[in-house]
């Protein structure tokens, strides 16, 4: 299964270089697999799953803004997201500074940005459980029409999410997207002390769902389940079982025409 990593790396693939290059020392994660990784999935090279990435298309985007060593852990899961959605963009948060690149994102007319975060936190009229109708397209309309939604995801745990979110002022101007899903996380590769919080790649699938990006949604539920399959069972030294629901749905996703939506 396992495949050279595309030419081309993806935002968060080059987030982590970087964040890698103004390193001292190596970062060791801490209970995770042993030994080599392929630079393309970060498991195992003999329990690979290059060769199953879902390419689909989305009119949504989506931000992360990433904790310091966020980059750097193989079980960040917004990197699952740049696998699968075309347009997403990386960034590293700093108190004291911001990249001109992620503000001038911000600014681009095209999107309509939306930071995701749940509302018990944030002023209430900001909140909002729906996205605002600029982000989407009428019945019969053209596409062009409507902003595309960009969803800013703030990628770490959730002490250091909320206070990026409480000392990020350039945010402050955009709605604030609070999910309200009915089913608990099944992310097993780190867990949240509360069953309501989601890793990023959940709450980004929940994201593209609402924005009618149904096939994208799907295609990254289904990846985040077969990476975690494969992650945990080269940590085991147990080979991955091929043919799970997640992997079926997969090769089926790859044996389909891509439509021009999502």
């Amino acid at each position: 299964m396992h495949k050279p990593v595309p030419a081309e790396p993806h935002a968060v693939s080059r987030l982590r270089a970087a964040r890698l290059a103004r390193s001292s020392k190596p970062f060791l994660a801490r209970g995770g697999m042993k030994g080599e990784r392929c630079p393309g999935c970060r498991i195992n090279p003999a329990h690979c799953i290059c060769a199953l990435q879902p390419r689909v298309q989305a009119r949504a985007g989506v931000c992360l803004i990433m904790a310091d060593i966020e980059p750097l852990k193989p079980s960040n899961t917004g990197w699952l997201i740049a696998d699968v959605v075309a347009d997403t963009y990386a960034f590293g948060w700093a108190r004291t500074e911001v990249d001109p690149a992620l503000l001038a994102l911000l600014a681009d007319p095209q999107w309509l940005p939306v930071v995701v975060f749940p509302g018990e936190f944030v002023t209430p009229g900001r909140v909002m459980n729906t996205l605002p109708p600029p982000a989407l397209v009428p019945e019969g309309a053209d596409a062009v029409s409507a902003k595309r939604p960009l969803f800013i995801l703030l990628d770490a745990t959730w002490p250091e999410a909320r206070k990026m979110f409480r000392k990020s002022p350039y945010l402050d101007r955009f709605p604030v997207l609070s999910l309200q899903p009915e089913q608990i996380s099944r992310y097993q590769l780190r867990r949240s002390r509360r069953e309501d919080h989601f890793c990023t790649s959940e709450v980004g699938a929940l994201c593209l769902e609402l924005a009618g990006e149904t096939r994208a949604a799907r295609a990254l539920e289904a990846w985040l389940e077969v990476y975690t399959h494969h992650y945990l069972q080269a940590k085991h030294q147990l080979p991955p079982h091929l043919d799970t629901p997640a992997h079926l749905a997969l090769q089926h996703l790859a044996q389909e025409a891509v439509p021009a939506g999502g």
